[in-house]
């Protein structure tokens, strides 16, 4: 790497080009290109080696990647947790652990995701998780909202939630919860077959926060009503929700046929065979799909008994059962995993990965590409895809150790 002395106020607000690349913008392939990047943390410039070259006069500093891969950081707007910090203990280290954790697997930007838990306890995780988000000393990914999953779920589909938590709509119930987040709920998952369903996707839709579709029995019909209420996006496609059928499409068969449903995967070829990934892309397309990795505190240790479910394999399931709570994949992992079965290449299932995403957490004029005015979120990866290094808003907040 060749450096240029720094600006006179120091390296860490110095105007930084990073040079020579094989860049994917999130939109293009750019070789050779590169981009500059402001002290505070902001995109002032991409793209080819020529315009990088006019505008080298603004950097206060040259970074020389030598050919290595850049990428947009990724945008998970489903994790609960990782790396032992559990997000639904609503700790401020479990914060600070779960986002340092994820940045050293290539997320820069993800939604805090609650859990069926009483309403006590939720308020708390809201209000650990607004504090999060105001938070600029985190060294790792950058908190961009909540995501809510439940307790407005359908017991029929709980999956690994206690039954007893979840319930039908309530009105202010989820005023509560959206003063407690500061307004900062993103995305909600909702069974819309429940009693009260209608008005109150329809509401949450006028306040701006998208409604997912998730640990639904609702039929096809009722899925396509959702939709016409508001309804864009599923959560955690095929699982938690009434399966395809012939005769009976469900839940999985609207996410399938409908484009305005974006619909969330979990790519680590356990909740979802590599044959169903392959078909979902060749399906729904790139821009449909939203990769994400539900990951809960486990992920990223070993097997073993963590209490209430135990780690096989990589495998999370409720003890004594066959049923998987959450998943210990990451967002790196996935995308090696996404590429293997469906054989596209890395630009074209790139954005599921980053510009959809933060697309679906509203954060896509933030986050999400390498274009002009957004964040500085980058990933530095070598011809292997292994992550080198990862940067938050202009600063390394990961490097891999020699």
């Amino acid at each position: 790497m060749k450096l240029r002395k720094g600006a006179a106020n120091g390296l860490d607000l110095a105007t930084t080009a990073y040079v020579n690349a094989e860049l994917y913008t999130g939109y293009e392939l750019i070789r050779g290109g590169g981009f500059i990047a402001a002290g505070d943390g902001a995109i002032v410039s991409v793209g080819s080696p020529s315009l990088i070259e006019s505008e080298l006069a603004k950097a206060d500093r040259i970074i020389d990647l030598d050919g290595k891969i850049v990428l947009p950081g990724f945008v998970d707007v489903h994790v609960h947790g990782g790396g032992g910090y559990d997000l639904l203990r609503g700790e401020p280290e479990d914060y600070r652990g779960a986002a340092r954790f994820h940045a050293s697997h290539g997320t820069t930007a993800m939604l805090a995701t609650t859990g069926g838990a009483p309403e006590r306890t939720t308020l708390g995780i809201l209000l650990h998780a607004l504090q999060a988000q105001t938070d600029r000393t985190y060294d790792g990914a950058d908190y961009i909202g909540v995501h809510l999953e439940g307790p407005f779920l359908n017991p029929v589909r709980k999956g690994a939630f206690d039954e007893s938590l979840l319930h039908p709509p309530d009105q202010g119930e989820i005023e509560r919860y959206i003063e407690a987040s500061g307004g900062t709920i993103r995305l909600i998952t909702v069974a819309p077959e429940l009693a009260g369903g209608e008005p109150f996707v329809k509401w949450l839709t006028a306040q701006g926060i998208r409604v997912s579709i998730g640990h639904s029995n609702a039929t096809y019909e009722q899925a396509l009503q959702a939709i016409e209420w508001g309804a864009c996006h599923t959560t955690h496609h095929f699982n938690g929700m009434s399966p395809f059928h012939h005769r009976d499409p469900g839940v999985a068969g609207a996410g399938m046929t409908q484009t305005s449903l974006t619909t969330e995967l979990i790519a680590d070829g356990i909740h979802v065979h590599p044959a169903a990934v392959r078909f979902l892309f060749d399906l729904k397309g790139t821009w449909n799909v939203c990769v994400i990795t539900d990951a809960v505190f486990q992920a990223g240790l070993p097997d073993g008994d963590y209490g209430e479910t135990v780690v096989s394999e990589g495998k999370i399931y409720m003890k004594g059962t066959e049923t998987l709570a959450g998943s210990s994949a990451t967002m790196l992992h996935s995308l090696r995993r996404v590429l293997d079965y469906t054989g596209r290449t890395l630009g074209n299932v790139l954005p599921s990965f980053t510009i959809v995403p933060a697309r679906e957490a509203g954060a896509d004029k933030r986050k999400g590409s390498l274009s002009a005015g957004l964040d500085a979120d980058f990933l530095i990866l070598d011809d292997q895809l292994t992550l080198l290094e990862t940067y938050v808003r202009g600063h390394r907040v990961y490097k891999k150790e020699k």
